[in-house]
């Protein structure tokens, strides 16, 4: 961290771990346009929030001091947005994410569309299309004599469009498309992402009716469906396999249960909703806005290990009655890019409370993350959330009136709302209630690293504990350690070498089952929906993989994104002893000469964004019967990247020419990472071009003997101990901050290093 940074924080940031501070100054500290800090401390931030919010109250000075102590110690987090942008005079929204107007099956539709999906994203909103309302490919177009293109012709442009605005600057977006499961174009839509490169501004999910589910567990026929034409009929499994295939190959498409949504909605009586926010926690209406928070359960743990541990829940109770209030109030203080937005929040006034710092708070009242007995506790916390959250809502319509559309019988009818105790029930009856839905599970990995690295959401832990390498002014690296909250209060209570209680599991300790187990537990006592990745081991068989969906659907969950590993590098990658390897012209400015004849080889690069393949080739020298690089060639019929790709090779040929050490060559070009994105490529992250050029190198050296494997010494004995994970344990190279630390958490890649996320 930066010195000049951390002598202008307050007392509360430097009591937190350095990542959490990083990243506060980063991405929510107000600075003007040069960068001088605005806020001085996280306290100024919390300040300027809790003034914002209070300001369009009767008596601002009364709400202030409340919203302030809510921030306070981290307990309530509001989302990302609202921390950056609420108090800034900033022509921003403080809403993460809409879904957009439905697409009316024509192009001036589609096009208008297509704009306010692109003025959204221009002010940083994700968003969330149902494509199902396209004709599919091939199908007639009266009056002009012609075929339709099909959605995902649409859908290619939607994602130009998003890869556009990220070129001109703008916040990185992420947008959702949704298809149902018994359109025309549905295999294709499942298929759309095993070619190379495309719509990789998209998460994928596929609209899973009760019929398909009952077709599918029944082995039925299944038909494909538009405007009341059958235009193919397929067994429901065999679809089913297709769905679960793509997602077991490149975790993509999710599954969304679209009939429960629409059924356990509060607005069935007035909306119907047909795709959701790009990390699904989110089910909305066209137009519809997500406003999201968090209570952070970590904070509310007393005497945490002792066998009296336990959630203090007159705070908990305090703690939403006044977060509900917060997030109501920023919905009249909040900008939209649309007014069609506006007046959808406006009129509905849905908030998304929901919970963080689960697997935490789980841990330090004893108990194992996944067990009955967790499920039972989340889900009991998460009912505490949600009958503060309605009573405290109702209270607000009394006092400030009811949302707009309430309609008294209809909503009391509510399969969900028919669910709430009879005290809840009689006070929505008596005064109405002001937020039409209000809880939500989102994905919180950005401010749950600022709030001292807390377990994200309702996930599990991902790792107790790793090191990072952070960045000096003079440019050179240190190492610092990352530990989880929980981590380091079980460290300052306990003394050094006190072995971790068995109950301190991580992700990896997880069985699928046990994932959806308290998915669906939290799930009971949610409104909206979850934001969670059951993450599955890479040797997870198909069958087994596809029961997660079926144990997903059984279990009560409104959808189910999983994340199966791919195959990546398992070792560390080392050069050769110096005395191994005789380093001809080392310690010299004299290049080797080329001998007339080299040893060599030459590998195909498809980069999913050039339309013609790379050929790399590296020759080799010969020294004392061992092989080393000696030059290397790009060849490409695209010549785009012509000139930057022969001052690199030119480059990278004279390092080699010099002799000595070269094995940093392929890691440096490894390291090296392209702002628009990277690209998936071999079961892994690769963050640019220039990196799958320096991963064909490295290949090419493993290959040659040149560089040799070391295998990974086990963990597992360290781990009981101090939690701790190698850095290849952590995942693919992140396109931000290029350390290993790529993970997949609440349907979303994110950086447990310096929280960047895919979903913007």
């Amino acid at each position: 961290m930066d010195m000049n940074i951390d002598s202008t924080l307050g007392t509360t940031m430097e009591q937190v771990a350095p990542i959490s501070r990083q990243i506060w100054d980063a991405k929510y500290r107000l600075k003007t346009a040069d960068g001088t800090p605005v806020d001085v401390s996280i306290e100024d931030s919390w300040r300027r929030v809790a003034r914002a919010l209070a300001a369009v109250e009767a008596d601002p000075d009364r709400w202030e001091q409340p919203f302030y102590e809510a921030l306070h110690d981290f307990r309530f987090l509001p989302a990302g947005r609202i921390l950056s942008g609420a108090g800034t005079a900033r022509r921003v929204t403080l809403f993460n994410c809409f879904v957009m107007g439905d697409i009316a099956d024509d192009l001036s539709s589609i096009f208008e569309n297509l704009r306010e999906a692109a003025l959204t994203m221009q002010q940083g909103g994700g968003i969330g299309y149902d494509f199902s309302t396209l004709r599919p490919k091939g199908a007639a177009v009266k009056g002009v004599g012609a075929d339709a293109s099909g959605p995902l012709s649409f859908m290619d442009v939607w994602d130009a469009m998003c890869r556009t605005i990220m070129s001109a600057g703008a916040r990185r977006g992420a947008m959702m498309a949704t298809m149902r499961c018994d359109h025309p174009d549905i295999e294709d839509f499942i298929a759309a992402k095993r070619q190379p490169g495309r719509l990789r501004n998209f998460n994928l999910s596929v609209l899973a009716t009760d019929p398909f589910m009952e077709a599918v567990e029944a082995d039925a026929d299944w038909p494909l469906v538009f405007d009341g034409r059958i235009y193919k009929t397929l067994r429901a499994k065999e679809l089913f396999d297709s769905i679960t295939r793509a997602t077991y190959d490149y975790a993509e498409p999710g599954v969304i249960f679209i009939d429960r949504i629409n059924a356990r909605n509060n607005l069935a009586y007035c909306e119907t909703i047909r795709s959701t926010n790009p990390c699904g926690e989110q089910p909305l209406p066209p137009y519809g806005a997500c406003l999201l928070g968090s209570i952070n359960l970590a904070r509310l743990v007393r005497d945490p290990f002792a066998p009296e541990a336990h959630l203090d829940q007159t705070e908990l109770a305090d703690l939403v009655t006044v977060a509900v209030r917060m997030m109501d109030n920023t919905i009249d203080v909040s900008g939209f890019p649309l007014e069609a937005q506006r007046q959808e929040a406006i009129a509905k006034r849905r908030i998304g409370l929901g919970m963080t710092g689960l697997a935490d708070a789980l841990m330090m009242v004893g108990l194992r993350y996944g067990s009955v007995e967790a499920a039972d506790r989340a889900g009991e916390w998460a009912r505490q959330i949600s009958r503060t959250a309605y009573m405290t809502s109702a209270r607000l319509a009394g006092e400030k009136g009811a949302f707009p559309l309430f309609d008294r019988d209809a909503y009391l009818a509510g399969e969900t709302v028919c669910e709430l105790n009879e005290d809840v029930r009689a006070l929505i009856a008596e005064h109405g209630i002001r937020n039409a839905l209000l809880t939500s599970v989102a994905p919180t990995g950005t401010i749950s690293l600022v709030a001292d690295n807390i377990s994200s959401g309702i996930e599990p832990v991902f790792a107790l504990a790793y090191t990072r390498k952070v960045l000096q002014p003079d440019g050179s690296r240190t190492e610092e350690e990352v530990s989880d909250y929980v981590l380091r209060r079980f460290r300052a209570k306990f003394s050094d070498g006190v072995p971790l209680p068995e109950h301190f599991v991580t992700a990896r300790d997880l069985t699928p089952a046990e994932h959806v187990r308290m998915q669906a537990a939290v799930q009971r006592y949610v409104d909206s929906a979850i934001s969670k990745t059951v993450n599955v081991p890479e040797d997870i068989s198909f069958e087994a993989f596809q029961a997660v969906y079926l144990d997903a659907y059984r279990s009560g969950c409104k959808g189910c994104t999983t994340y199966r590993p791919n195959a990546i590098t398992g070792s560390v990658l080392e050069a050769k002893p110096a005395e191994a390897l005789p380093p001809p012209g080392a310690g010299t400015t004299d290049l080797m000469e080329r001998p007339e004849k080299m040893v060599g080889a030459t590998y195909k690069l498809r980069w999913p964004d050039s339309e013609h393949a790379m050929y790399v080739t590296v020759n080799d020298i010969e020294l004392d019967g061992r092989r080393r690089p000696f030059e290397v060639f790009v060849n490409s019929k695209n010549l785009e990247h012509y000139a930057w790709v022969v001052a690199l090779t030119r480059m990278i040929s004279a390092v080699f020419r010099r002799g000595g050490e070269v094995a940093f060559v392929a890691e440096e070009l490894k390291q090296v990472f392209d702002p628009r994105g990277g690209q998936w490529m071999n079961g892994g992250y690769v963050g640019s071009l220039v990196a799958a050029i320096g991963n064909v190198i490295e290949r090419h050296m493993v290959e040659t003997g040149f560089l040799v494997r070391e295998a990974l010494s086990s963990t597992k004995e360290a781990s009981s101990v101090t939690g701790f994970v190698t850095p290849a344990q952590l995942g693919p190279l992140c396109p931000k901050c290029n350390q290993p630390g790529l993970v997949r958490e609440a349907g979303c890649l994110s950086c447990v290093h310096c929280g960047w996320s895919k979903c913007g």
